[in-house]
């Protein structure tokens, strides 16, 4: 019985072994009297959480208000969800008249492609944006989004701000550990513009407080419920069109450029940076300035 799952005909046929006649149905009933009842799994075995959890929240809530309050911007920043484009189910339910008939299977030999959303999400002006890749969520990926912003709303909205906060999860193409990520932001965000970064990230098993998880991505998410995510300009309109009665508003735009796994940044690379990492949380905690 160990390795089998235990219905109550099971339980009875290995009791009948022992010369114990015994129904399943009073299998069941004994079982209740017991104590036992059928159950699922539940996610609640937590691996730990950071010691120092508590601290970062309280520095990345200390720098939202001082950036506030000084008119700067602010933004968080995530990847969400990949998403298959095709004839596919889509969790959720949309009013119609007759179900719209998907594939039977989500094998990605049937899709034209994937999506992956990129997202950006100014709490100050209660505006998002999101990048539409369609190769792979890179490092460079995420920063070259973050350099398409800037130029294209970020500049235009805070035209003389010389200084941006970044938060981001830990992981995922904008790491707290990606070389990549951090060489890229001096390259192509610091060096270009001029602009003074200050990066935090949230902890592990924290991502869920990003502000761009429930302000933004849950939005989209209900917007095209039900819906199947047939093309890119499917997926680009739904994003757009994507509205909350505390005044949302979305743009989306498609990235078709090609993006290389596994770029290199060698020590002598890093060791070019202009970056002050600060205490008590270096590796969450950091400032990039242009060179």
């Amino acid at each position: 019985m160990l390795w089998t799952r235990r219905t109550t005909e099971k339980i009875a046929e290995a009791l009948a072994q022992l010369d114990i006649s015994v129904s399943p149905r009073t299998v069941a009933r004994l079982l209740k009297q017991l104590g036992y009842s059928l159950k699922t799994n539940r996610k609640n075995a937590s691996n730990g959480t950071p010691e120092t959890r508590d601290q970062q929240f309280g520095i990345i809530e200390e720098l939202r208000c001082q950036f506030a309050h000084e008119g700067l911007p602010a933004i968080s920043i995530d990847t969400k969800k990949k998403e298959l484009i095709g004839n596919f189910k889509n969790s959720g339910q949309t009013w119609c008249r007759e179900p719209r008939l998907v594939n039977d299977h989500d094998f990605r030999s049937y899709s034209k492609g994937i999506a992956i959303p990129y997202g950006i999400y100014d709490p100050l002006a209660n505006k998002g944006t999101v990048y539409l890749g369609t190769s792979y969520d890179t490092p460079y990926f995420a920063v070259d989004n973050l350099a398409r912003w800037w130029r294209q709303e970020g500049m235009h909205r805070y035209s003389n701000a010389k200084r941006l906060l970044i938060l981001a999860d830990g992981g995922g193409s904008n790491s707290s550990t990606a070389r990549a990520w951090k060489y890229g932001l001096q390259e192509r965000l610091c060096d270009v513009f001029g602009l003074s970064l200050s990066v935090c990230h949230y902890p592990p098993g924290t991502s869920k407080w990003n502000p761009i998880e429930h302000r933004l991505f849950s939005e989209i998410s209900k917007n095209w419920a039900g819906v199947p995510l047939d093309s890119y300009d499917t997926v680009l309109n739904y994003i757009r069109t994507t509205r909350t009665q505390n005044g949302l508003s979305v743009a989306a735009h498609l990235v078709d450029k090609a993006y290389e796994k596994g770029v290199k940044i060698s020590d002598a690379q890093m060791k070019t940076l202009n970056i002050t990492k600060h205490q008590p949380l270096p590796k969450w905690h950091y400032t990039m300035k242009p060179r």
